[in-house]
């Protein structure tokens, strides 16, 4: 469907009067941490009393754990859902007899916290709806993380309202069309004013959708600059994952993974946790695919998409959708989030490419502010060699060709330790790569199961992924 132009895109106020127009729809609103700055809208725009059934904010933490019983954290999903829970069931208990065949109930709730009087917090908050969209209908849910990125507390709680109307009028409007409900989201804001960095879609209508897309659809609509999800496809918040965790990050466009793209993983995985102070046990491998890479090898279009990343999570991969086309952004990304040590695992001729300088012509310092920033927190990198299918020779970070004004600089952070050749890799993986593997898929060349591993060959015969037996 064609997108709305956005001079057909409502604003705010008549968002939140259209829902209250609506004689179907009746609830209450939870709101803890920030204000009852979305059940404001509503208030304000008039014919209130058509759609709020209740209104509430259990600030005090004592207050909120008589009601919806104790929590680790009050910002966070477990918080959200038990006042999804609680509200939604009370709703139904108190008004269904009397109104049900009438009213689609619904309950809106958020748990957030924006920008303290000290200024150092992290902005952020849960938020979801759980509702009918016809009465008697069975429930659909829409959870969401969002972080607030004005630096004035008023400014954070006006997009939050918004935001918040935004998916309510989504939830009640679009969610016939979950792709255009996640880009309104952001309508009537301005750039960069916040982040939604995980979207859960559940319940009967959103029976067909597969959350992984959603998650892709939040980077590629610039609403996050990351999405995650686990190796059973289920969708991740990135922050929470990565939390105080040591983190391996293997990129790669992945089209199909391969065998090399495992032994790579596994070898940089060996060396990375026999690092001091590691906890392997907590150690988080996640394999990333950037949008750019996407874009350039046609993985946007759904069904490519998914071919991907059902082969990865086969493989029992957690997979990282970033938009973080430069190593050093996305290092300091993670960085963020966890300071336990990272570790980027990558190909010899990656390794190359961040050696040449016509990548950095956009940065004011150059290749030295690029590397300055991927090696601040003691990174590594974790260098896989490759074999030169010409000459049989083994390229590895010891022979690698460097540019002579470079080589000083270069041999420094491998003698520092910031550039590790794995050595114990499998030689059997260097000899079977094929620059051509999704042509003898298709073709269903001897062979080509060699290349993959057994999951994902599998999976490519009965699903009929990357063309297989296309032209058989």
């Amino acid at each position: 469907m064609k997108a709305q132009a956005k001079e057909d895109i409502l604003d705010t106020h008549h968002k939140a009067l259209r829902i209250n127009l609506e004689p179907s729809r009746y609830g209450t609103f939870a709101e803890i941490g920030a204000g009852q700055e979305v059940v404001r809208w509503f208030f304000q725009v008039g014919g209130a009393a058509g759609t709020i059934a209740k209104s509430m904010s259990a600030y005090d933490m004592k207050v909120s754990d008589a009601i919806y019983g104790k929590c680790a954290r009050y910002v966070c999903r477990e918080r959200l859902e038990s006042m999804l829970n609680y509200e939604h069931a009370l709703n139904l208990e108190r008004l269904r007899e009397e109104r049900g065949d009438s009213t689609a109930f619904f309950t809106f709730a958020d748990t957030v916290v924006a920008r303290s009087y000290q200024g150092n917090n992290e902005c952020h908050g849960w938020m979801g709806v759980r509702y009918q969209a016809h009465p008697r209908d069975q429930d659909s849910q829409i959870i969401m993380h969002v972080r607030m990125l004005d630096k004035e507390n008023y400014l954070q709680q006006e997009a939050l309202g918004i935001v918040g109307v935004n998916l309510l009028y989504g939830a009640f409007f679009l969610h016939h069309r979950p792709e255009d409900l996640i880009a309104s989201l952001n309508d009537n804001l301005a750039p960069g004013r916040i982040e939604i960095d995980m979207i859960e879609f559940s319940g009967i209508e959103f029976r067909s959708v597969d959350n992984r897309l959603m998650s892709l659809r939040l980077v590629r609509e610039g609403l996050s600059n990351a999405a995650m999800f686990d190796a059973d496809g289920q969708v991740l918040q990135p922050s929470e994952a990565f939390y105080k965790r040591p983190i391996l990050v293997e990129r790669g466009t992945f089209y199909p993974v391969r065998k090399v793209h495992l032994d790579l993983m596994n070898t940089a995985w060996a060396q990375f946790s026999q690092e001091p102070g590691m906890q392997a046990e907590k150690g988080l491998q996640v394999m990333e695919v950037t949008m750019h890479q996407l874009m350039a090898s046609g993985g946007l279009e759904p069904r490519a998409f998914l071919q991907r990343a059902d082969a990865l999570n086969a493989c029992g991969f957690q997979v990282l959708i970033s938009n973080y086309l430069e190593y050093y952004r996305l290092a300091a990304y993670l960085s963020h989030y966890s300071k336990k040590k990272i570790g980027l695992a990558m190909g010899v001729r990656s390794l190359q490419t961040l050696f040449n300088e016509s990548y950095y012509t956009a940065l004011e310092g150059g290749i030295l502010e690029s590397l300055g920033r991927l090696f601040k927190n003691d990174l590594k990198l974790y260098v896989y060699p490759s074999k030169n299918e010409d000459s049989g020779e083994v390229v590895t970070v010891h022979n690698l060709p460097i540019a002579p004004e470079l080589q000083k600089l270069y041999d420094y952070l491998v003698e520092k330790g910031n550039i590790v050749a794995l050595e114990n890799y499998d030689p059997d993986c260097l000899r079977v790569y094929s620059r051509n593997l999704r042509e003898e898929i298709q073709h269903n060349q001897p062979g080509w199961e060699d290349k993959v591993p057994e999951p994902v060959a599998r999976l490519i015969k009965e699903r009929h992924y990357f063309g297989y037996g296309l032209t058989d």
